[in-house]
């Protein structure tokens, strides 16, 4: 396997390419007793057009969602999960909008798991009656989404910033759409989508690197598959349908989701530097040391609550912030003042540079956390960049590329307000 070290941020990482396509990334971390291993295809909730073999496909809405649940079945009534447990480990799994992973953490057994995880996700058991029993569960979880402030917020944000991306489209899909999932349905898109040149094998703990190539090639084998293309999305314009929208529930006091809607980022080194210019401008604007989110919190417009950041999506990305308040939509106004601003005066030389070693700070210490490593190895691999090079990236960035960002994003045609009040007295009674 090639090794790379990389001497700023003491970390080794092993990576080949195997003969079937699966990429294996194997971060050594000597004397640590955790090991924590993702298996990961690059498919999520928003692929449901694709081509595969030359023959187009059109999946229901939340058929990658539905898929995750489903693989955790096996032949011969097999409980995947309390295999798991017998082993010592624990397992879960996600889908998000753009991929869906598969992982476990062990102190022991390490093989046996690694063995047993690629075999449970390589492995399409789908039944009649299984899937039919999971439409139920899965309607289940739909309906206490839709009673959750914190996924209606969100979703209702998506449909007021986007015409056309099917991040307008709930990562479950909605109780119509998973009645069109069969079998048929859930093979296709695991022949398209869980084929070794699609997925990654991420590894981090005291293991083996060559062990864990060795056993992925045994239970994956050499053959390459064919992959699902998949189709090209729609192009979306820059301002949002709507600029605000409020939903009526059971909170405390009102929440909001605000964003300001931003060109996709594509693959490759200079998409990802866009990521993290982004990243800092979000930091420059409404971070917690900023001048902006000091005045609000002193004004009592929010409180502890609020956060934000830059948040992308294949085909999709947005600035964004969060949180509580009584005034809303005076917390937007204050945003869109502090650029008018900010187009003014600038931003101070020390701040920026104070700024960035802080974001820098930041992102050193999350590799001290297991998950946070690898799910950062995982996304930025589909994204076709090597995570362990951030630093050199955020080193190379000026003042002058975060101002002429937030001059393109913070506009009054890219926001979108999300908000979700509370019921109202003469409601209830």
């Amino acid at each position: 396997m090639n090794k790379i070290h990389y001497p700023e941020l003491d970390e080794t990482c092993y990576r080949e390419v195997l003969e079937n396509g699966l990429t294996v990334a194997v971060v050594k971390k000597s004397g640590f007793t955790k090991k924590l291993a993702y298996f990961v295809t690059d498919y999520g909730a928003i692929h449901t057009e694709f081509t595969l073999e030359g023959k187009q496909y059109q999946a229901p809405a939340g058929v990658a969602h539905y898929l995750e649940h489903k693989l955790f079945d096996m032949p011969e009534g097999r409980d995947v999960s309390a295999e798991f447990a017998s082993l010592g480990a624990m397992t879960n799994a996600f889908t998000s909008y753009d991929m869906t992973a598969y992982y476990f953490s062990c102190t022991e057994n390490f093989r046996d798991c690694l063995k047993l995880l690629l075999e449970f996700v390589s492995t399409p058991y789908f039944t009649e009656e299984s899937v039919e029993k999971e439409r139920g569960i899965i309607d289940q979880e739909i309906g206490m989404n839709q009673d959750a402030p914190d996924s209606v917020i969100f979703e209702n944000l998506m449909v007021s910033l986007y015409e056309n991306h099917p991040i307008r489209v709930p990562i479950l899909g909605d109780s119509e759409t998973i009645r069109q999932i069969t079998p048929e349905v859930l093979h296709t898109c695991h022949r398209a989508f869980y084929t070794p040149g699609n997925m990654l094998l991420c590894v981090i703990g005291d293991v083996d690197p060559e062990e864990v190539a060795a056993l992925a090639r045994q239970v994956l084998g050499s053959e390459q598959k064919a992959v699902g293309i998949k189709a090209p999305l729609r192009e979306e314009p820059m301002t949002c349908p709507r600029k605000e929208v409020t939903r009526v529930m059971e909170v405390a006091m009102p929440m909001f989701n605000l964003a300001f809607k931003c060109e996709p980022l594509g693959q490759g080194e200079e998409a990802i530097r866009q990521e993290m210019i982004a990243d800092l401008a979000a930091e420059t604007l409404f971070g917690e040391s900023s001048e902006l989110y000091l005045r609000l919190y002193e004004e009592g417009l929010i409180d502890s609550s609020f956060g934000g950041g830059f948040e992308t999506i294949d085909g999709c990305a947005m600035l964004m912030c969060s949180g509580d308040s009584d005034d809303p939509a005076a917390v937007r106004d204050a945003i869109l003042a502090q650029m008018d601003t900010i187009r003014t005066e600038g931003i101070d030389e020390a701040a920026f540079q104070r700024m960035k070693r802080s974001a820098l700070g930041r992102r050193i210490r999350s590799l001290d956390s297991f998950d946070a490593t690898v799910f950062r190895v995982c996304a930025y691999h589909f994204s076709g960049f090597d995570y362990f090079r951030f630093p050199e990236v955020y080193r190379d960035i000026q003042k002058e590329e975060i101002v002429a960002f937030l001059d393109r994003i913070v506009t009054e045609e890219r926001c979108s307000l999300s908000v979700i009040a509370p019921i109202s007295k003469e409601e209830v009674s």
